[in-house]
């Protein structure tokens, strides 16, 4: 069963675009891009909750769910000019990790070998090892970078005595093949996880770690040219996965494990913006949207608008890519003159 919507809230989709169901491929042929829904916490070792993320993400906004949403920015709108449908939510039960895991990497690998672009809401960081390797069984295990946005690495190994967990997924996916270590590019570490030896075995996988004392010594956008970089060596698509809790807590209350210091909201969405119209994007997650410790929906509607940012900037990479005028951040909206 696919359309799990009525699980954890109404069966509602994204803003209002059209349904769709993964195990029905005639359902989504001419998609761009297919939201699925991974409304599982068995994967955190502090407070659950992100069962309940998928729903409030495709809700929180105070426009209609009409199925658009002009970008002021980027001039497109992205639920018009790209085509999109939801997949509902995929069956995953919080006490069964492995099979839960298993049939959203089956959800993942149907939408990427249909030609679409998953977006996956999740649902804690557990989530990003069926999404990015669902993702690479399509495009070549290797052959998928990873830009990740996170105040933790999640490059544990065991935890709970279980070798799954919101803080191993991308030990696992470098363990796999599925993604190379040396095409890994964290951003926002900071805080007290992990330790020495777990930041060995990172260092002997080649990964590129950017904490924030970088990021902010260096500026955001040197780190993140330098990332581009290294990311489009060698691979031909990139998987984006935003864990919420790069954002300050006083940003995105909202979270498992909120680790306080971080981005700002405005700095994750123009960091979004620039990894989706730079890059070749074939996948995107976002994860760790907890509404239990929400405050007026603050991390939810940043949720929210990170896809939004993401599927505008695509469709905006498309359009110029097609023969459109390229995009300048710095043309006013309006000019009066």
């Amino acid at each position: 069963m696919t359309r799990y919507g009525p699980m954890y809230g109404p069966d509602v989709t994204f803003l209002g675009v059209p349904p769709c169901t993964v195990t029905e491929p005639v359902t989504y042929t001419d998609a761009d891009v297919v939201i699925i829904g991974a409304p599982f916490d068995g994967g955190t070792s502090h407070r659950p909750g992100t069962r309940f993320g998928p729903s409030a993400i495709r809700q929180a906004c105070y426009l209609p769910p009409d199925g658009s949403r002009p970008s002021l920015a980027l001039r497109v709108d992205p639920l018009r000019d790209l085509c999109v449908y939801d997949a509902g939510d995929v069956e995953m039960f919080a006490g069964d990790i492995e099979r839960s895991l298993a049939a959203l990497e089956s959800a993942v690998y149907a939408v990427a070998s249909a030609g679409a672009i998953p977006v996956v809401l999740g649902g804690d960081h557990s989530i990003a090892l069926t999404d990015a390797t669902g993702v690479a069984r399509r495009h070549g295990f290797g052959r998928v970078s990873l830009v990740h946005f996170d105040a933790h690495a999640d490059t544990g190994d065991i935890e709970f005595g279980s070798l799954h967990g919101h803080g191993q997924p991308m030990r696992r996916l470098i363990e796999s093949g599925a993604v190379r270590g040396d095409r890994f590019l964290q951003l926002g570490l900071r805080g007290y996880w992990p330790g020495p030896d777990t930041l060995a075995w990172m260092a002997a996988q080649r990964m590129r770690s950017y904490e924030m004392t970088e990021l902010v010594a260096r500026g955001l956008d040197a780190c993140l040219s330098e990332a581009f970089g290294i990311a489009t060596d060698g691979c031909g698509g990139v998987f984006l996965s935003v864990d919420v809790d790069v954002v300050d807590p006083g940003m995105a209350p909202g979270t498992g494990t909120p680790e306080p210091g971080g981005l700002t909201s405005r700095q994750l969405l123009d960091a979004v913006r620039r990894v989706c119209y730079e890059l070749p994007v074939v996948g995107v997650d976002v994860v760790e949207v907890a509404p239990p410790y929400d405050h007026a929906d603050i991390t939810a509607y940043l949720g929210n608008r990170v896809v939004l940012e993401a599927l505008s900037a695509i469709a905006r990479r498309r359009r110029d890519a097609a023969g459109g005028s390229p995009w300048d951040p710095t043309q006013p909206l309006l000019d009066a003159r």
